[in-house]
């Protein structure tokens, strides 16, 4: 499979190193190159990789399918949406050491770091990442877009909103809603429901006043 990335930064690079890992298992995995939208990125590479040049071009390069490698969660929802309009098709990739249930259900164009634990029943939308080392319990739901930070423990029956971002290490307690476009700092407890657009931080968390 002919796979091209679209971005050029940390996290298009580390999308790279899975899929040259799957590579290097034998599976039958070819990285076109990088496209990303800064000119200074353009003609470099990354372990003989290419930028190839701005993320406009994608579908003009011959390739089966793609993933958004851009950790911004506005900026990343836009190529993916525009893209698939575009008539582009996602794939997504998982690291080897990622462990999933026989029944999580995943959508197009996500990324699914080293050692990361998905439980049963959970549904994961479109266009996710899910970071190393986090852990989803069962019966999640992770609307689309959203950004999962290493080392975050979800309990069971979560829901996460569209185009959330989870800091780093944050914990959500068992059954709690989390609405979209929200942001969950680094390191925080949620005890309660977030409303949608909703900040919060803390332990417990609580929502940062305007």
């Amino acid at each position: 499979m002919r796979i091209l990335i679209l971005g050029g930064g940390a996290h298009a690079q580390t999308i790279a190193d899975v899929l040259l890992q799957l590579c290097d298992a034998g599976q039958d995995v070819i990285i076109v190159g990088f496209l990303d939208d800064d000119p200074v990125r353009h003609g470099t590479c990354y372990q003989g990789i290419a930028v190839l040049g701005p993320t406009a071009l994608a579908p003009t390069i011959e390739h089966d399918r793609s993933i958004v490698g851009i950790g911004d969660n506005r900026v990343r929802r836009q190529i993916f949406t525009t893209m698939a309009a575009a008539g582009l098709q996602f794939t997504t990739v998982r690291h080897p050491s990622a462990v999933l249930a026989r029944d999580v259900a995943v959508g197009p164009g996500c990324y699914i770091g080293a050692t990361a634990v998905v439980s049963i029943a959970t549904q994961i939308g479109a266009n996710v990442i899910l970071n190393g080392t986090s852990c989803l319990g069962h019966h999640n739901v992770v609307g689309d877009h959203v950004h999962i930070g290493p080392g975050v423990t979800t309990a069971g029956n979560v829901t996460i909103g569209e185009g959330t971002q989870i800091g780093i290490g944050a914990n959500i307690l068992p059954g709690r809603t989390i609405g979209a476009r929200c942001v969950v700092g680094a390191g925080a407890v949620v005890t309660h429901d977030v409303a949608d657009g909703t900040t919060v931080v803390g332990v417990p968390a609580r929502p940062v006043r305007p």
